[in-house]
C-alpha cells in the first residue's frame, strides 16, 4: 500500500508546487518586477530587480575588444546604483546578440550570430558576478546546418533556440533547435517552405522558411515564430545592403503558427517586411500576440478568432512607414494595455494603447538617442531600460554611433531619465540585449558586492 501511495503523494506535491508557481505569476502581478517578455515557464523576480545583465558586442579599438556580459547594479537602495559592477569577456567578437534564462533561471544562454557559439553563464551562484560555465561550439554541426543562434527561450527543462540562417547558402532558410538545460542537443525543426511545407498550411503568398523570434501561449498549445534575414545580410554593412537590390529581396515575410507540444508547423501567415520580436498577451483570456515589421513599419496582431483559428492582421502604422524608421524591439505591459515600440533610425521609443488590440493608438513618444534598439520593461511598467546597438555592421557611424545603457521611469504620462552609462566611454563596446537579475530568486551563500564599483580598463 505504501509503495502505491508514495508516487501519488509525490505527484500531488509537484502539482501543488506548479499551481503555487502559476498563482505567483498570474494572480499576483503586482508583486513581480520581471521583464514582460519572459517565457511563462520561467521563474519570475519578485520585488525590485537588483541587476541588469547586458550582452555586449566588442568593438575594435575599444577596451579589450571582446564580447562580454556586463552587470549593472540597478537597485536604487544600493550604494552602486547605476554603476557597472562586473564584466566577463568571452573571447573575440562573435556578433553577440540575444540571451535567455533557463526555466529555473540558474543559467543564462547567450548566442553569437557570426561564430555560432553559445555561452552559458551561471547567474545563480552569485548573481552579482556571473560565471561562464560552458561554451557550445558545435551548434552548426549538431543542428544539421543551422547558423545564427538568436532567441534562447525557456521551456520546461529545455532551451529552444531560433536560427537565422544555414551553412549551405548563408541565406534565410533556417530552423528551431532544441537543447536540454544541461546543454545536450535534442532536435532540429526546420521551418516550412514552398517546396517543403512540413505539414503546414500556406495561407498567403509566402512560405520562406526564415526565422527570428519565438514565443508561446501554453494554454492554447501555441508557438509562434517570426522571420528576418540570413548571415549574408546581417553581417553586411547596412548602407551597402540597402543599396543592393538583390540583398533587399532576401528578408522574411512570414509568421508561423506551430503546435507547441508536437513542435509541428500548422500555418504560415504572410507578414511582409521582416517581422521581428513577438510579444504575447498575459491575460488569461487574451489569446493574441503582437509583432512589428522592420521594413514596412507596421504592428501586426496574431490572434485566435471566434472559431478557434489563428489569424494575422496588420493593425497600426509605426511612425511614417515611408521614412523607414526601422522598428526593432517591442515590449508589452503586464496588463496588456500598452506596447512600447523602438525605432532604430530615429532613436525613438513610442508607446501604443493596445487596450483594443485591433486598433492600437500611439499615445506617447520620446527620443532616446541617435539610435536605439532594445527596450526592457519591469512588470509594474514603472522602469524601462534601453540599449543602443542593433548589429555591429548596422549601427550608425561617427558621432551617431552612440552606445549606451539607460534607465527611465514611466509615470503613465512621460519618461524621466534616471541614469545613463556610456559604453564607449567606459571601454565596454556596443550595448545590445538586457536581462534582469535578483538576489531574491536564489538561496545559499552569495558573495558581497565590491566595496567600490568596478574600475574600467582605460
Amino acid at each position: 500500500m505504501n509503495n502505491l501511495s508514495y508516487p501519488s503523494q509525490t505527484i500531488k506535491r509537484r502539482l501543488l508546487s506548479a499551481c503555487l508557481l502559476a498563482a505567483s505569476v498570474f494572480a499576483l502581478p503586482q508583486a513581480l518586477a520581471d521583464e514582460t517578455c519572459m517565457s511563462p515557464y520561467m521563474a519570475k523576480i519578485t520585488g525590485q530587480e537588483d541587476f541588469v545583465y547586458v550582452w555586449t558586442l566588442g568593438m575594435a579599438g575599444v577596451g579589450d575588444e571582446q564580447d562580454k556580459l556586463v552587470t549593472v547594479d540597478v537597485n536604487p537602495e544600493s550604494s552602486h546604483y547605476g554603476k557597472v559592477i562586473n564584466t566577463l569577456s568571452v573571447g573575440g567578437r562573435n556578433e553577440a546578440h540575444h540571451s535567455g534564462f533557463t526555466d529555473d533561471r540558474h543559467y543564462l544562454w547567450a548566442g553569437g550570430l557570426d561564430t555560432n557559439k553559445i555561452f552559458i553563464f551561471d547567474v545563480h551562484t552569485n548573481p552579482a558576478k556571473p560565471k561562464l560555465t560552458r561554451v557550445i561550439s558545435d551548434f552548426v554541426a549538431r543542428s544539421g546546418g543551422v547558423v545564427g543562434p538568436h532567441t534562447t527561450y525557456a521551456l520546461p527543462g529545455r532551451m529552444l533556440i531560433t536560427g537565422l540562417s544555414n551553412n549551405k547558402d548563408h541565406g534565410g532558410r533556417t530552423a528551431l533547435v532544441e537543447y536540454s538545460n544541461d546543454g545536450r542537443y535534442l532536435a532540429t525543426y526546420w521551418h516550412p517552405t514552398d517546396t517543403d511545407l512540413r505539414g503546414a498550411v500556406k495561407t498567403g503568398q509566402y512560405a520562406d522558411g526564415y526565422g527570428y523570434d519565438v514565443r508561446v501561449l501554453p494554454r492554447r498549445n501555441l508557438m509562434l515564430t517570426s522571420s528576418f534575414t540570413g548571415w549574408s545580410n546581417y553581417m553586411m554593412d547596412f548602407g551597402k545592403m540597402l543599396n543592393d537590390p538583390a540583398a533587399m529581396k532576401h528578408f522574411g515575410n512570414t509568421v508561423v503558427q506551430w503546435d507547441l507540444h508536437a513542435r509541428q508547423p500548422r500555418k504560415v501567415f504572410d507578414v511582409p517586411g521582416a517581422p521581428l520580436e513577438i510579444r504575447c498577451a498575459w491575460g488569461a483570456n487574451h489569446n493574441y500576440c503582437f509583432t512589428s515589421t522592420a521594413l514596412t513599419s507596421k504592428i501586426w496582431l496574431i490572434y485566435e478568432d471566434k472559431n478557434g483559428a489563428w489569424q494575422a492582421k496588420a493593425v497600426a502604422d509605426i511612425g511614417d512607414p515611408g521614412k523607414i524608421p526601422l522598428p526593432v524591439d517591442i515590449s508589452i505591459s503586464s496588463d496588456d494595455k500598452t506596447l512600447w515600440v523602438n525605432t532604430f533610425m530615429d532613436g525613438t521609443s513610442r508607446n501604443f494603447d493596445i487596450s483594443d488590440p485591433f486598433n492600437p493608438k500611439q499615445i506617447y513618444q520620446k527620443k532616446i538617442g541617435a539610435q536605439v534598439n532594445m527596450v526592457s520593461s519591469s512588470w509594474d511598467g514603472k522602469r524601462l531600460y534601453y540599449t543602443s546597438s542593433l548589429l555591429a555592421n548596422w549601427d550608425k557611424k561617427g558621432p551617431d554611433n552612440e552606445q549606451f545603457f539607460k534607465l527611465y521611469h514611466w509615470d503613465g504620462k512621460q519618461l524621466q531619465q534616471q541614469f545613463v552609462i556610456d559604453f564607449i566611454k567606459e571601454k565596454l563596446g556596443r550595448a545590445h540585449q538586457m536581462r534582469f537579475g535578483a538576489y531574491s530568486l536564489y538561496s545559499g551563500k552569495i558573495q558581497a558586492l565590491p566595496a567600490e564599483p568596478l574600475a574600467m580598463a582605460r
